[in-house]
């Protein structure tokens, strides 16, 4: 089973995805905020990140940063979800260290394909409503 870290700093999100994404079989830990993330990233080594860029206490960017530098998250996949989808928005994320990236609304489908073009054979394959 894959294990996915989930920073999204809205709670309905954050639980909706949360919900979707156990359903299809994949272990999800969540964070509320940049920092809050980074420590649940050392502490859990999840296989997958889902960084939200605008949070409170340490916004995505920096927090991607941060888990770049460290050698030992750096190799981590990022999949980066927010509403700023401007090509500055991804030429930023992926200059932070983002993998992939998915605008919001996020429909669930869309993002375990992209969640499975990452991870590969780790990740569950489900059918999965939009």
């Amino acid at each position: 089973m894959a294990k996915l870290l989930l920073a999204e700093d809205d709670e309905f999100s954050r639980d909706m995805l949360t919900r979707r994404l156990q359903k299809l079989g994949f272990e999800v830990i969540t964070a509320a905020d940049g920092r809050e993330a980074l420590r649940a990233v050392r502490q859990n080594r999840p296989d997958l990140i889902l960084m939200d860029l605008d949070m409170p206490v340490l916004d995505g960017y920096a927090a991607m940063r941060s888990l770049k530098t460290d050698p030992r998250t750096a190799k981590i996949p990022i999949i980066v979800l927010t509403a700023h989808a401007s090509p500055e928005s991804v030429a930023e994320a992926v200059e932070a260290g983002c993998h992939s990236y998915e605008a919001k609304p996020v429909v669930v489908r869309r993002l375990v394909e992209r969640i499975q073009e990452v991870l590969g054979p780790a990740a569950p394959e489900s059918e999965t409503p939009g």
